[in-house]
């Protein structure tokens, strides 16, 4: 017994310091691929589709400034000034929950980062646990711009589409520098559900919340960068 909680505490001295260590690493280097890219691969295997990962890391200042500023004023309004959760938006979907038996997304950004480049996706309390824990260590680590950053460069776009630059090339025909305000609008409008919505193809609902994420894009004003902060 004596030696099998000696073998509990190191594993999870390990796994505490492992992951320390990874994110302390990633607030440096480009974050090479996530979980969520071979998940997908394994699928389309699967489903007898054709293998597909187009994916490549690009620094925040060789990305639009269009596109932080629209998945900030559609994905987390709050994102600069939370630390890592935003609890009057989880009060809010508790309320509307409770009101009509659904549930509306809540994550913040930060969030969102922890889960695509340590997790997997999937809605168990172990997965939030996890997602807790690693949302907290990159806000303790990283700038709320390294977190943009390496959330513009992992989040999924479309099938096998993975960050800014890769859906700028597979969907607009240029480097994710030269995307302008509707094409980064339009990206944004799709993340809910990047397989469903396409921002290449994008459909009457897409054009209309491309119109409410530009108003929301001009009351926000520009996403600061590091040396602005």
């Amino acid at each position: 017994m004596k030696k099998f909680f000696k073998f509990i505490m190191w594993v999870i001295i390990l796994f505490f310091g492992l992951s320390i260590l990874s994110v302390i690493i990633y607030r440096f280097v480009p974050v090479p691929a996530s979980p969520l890219m071979f998940i997908r691969l394994a699928q389309q295997f699967k489903d007898g589709e054709q293998l597909k990962l187009a994916h490549q890391w690009v620094p925040l200042d060789e990305i639009s400034p269009e596109l932080p500023r629209a998945v900030w004023a559609s994905e987390d309004q709050n994102f600069l000034n939370h630390d890592g959760f935003d609890f009057d938006a989880i009060e809010k979907a508790l309320q509307e929950k409770a009101r009509k038996g659904r549930v509306r997304g809540a994550s913040t950004i930060s969030q969102q980062t922890a889960k695509n480049v340590f997790l997997w996706p999937s809605s168990t309390w172990t997965r939030k646990a996890f997602e807790t824990y690693f949302t907290i260590l990159i806000e303790v680590f990283w700038s709320k711009q390294r977190i943009m950053e390496v959330y513009l460069n992992t989040i999924e776009m479309g099938r096998g589409i993975y960050g800014a630059e890769a859906v700028a090339l597979e969907h607009f025909g240029c480097h994710a520098s030269d995307l302008n305000q509707n094409q980064c609008a339009l990206i944004a409008s799709s993340l809910p559900n990047p397989l469903k919505m396409n921002s290449g193809s994008p459909t009457n609902y897409m054009y209309r919340r491309q119109s409410q994420i530009k108003r929301q894009m001009r009351n926000l004003g520009p996403f600061p960068m590091e040396n602005e902060k």
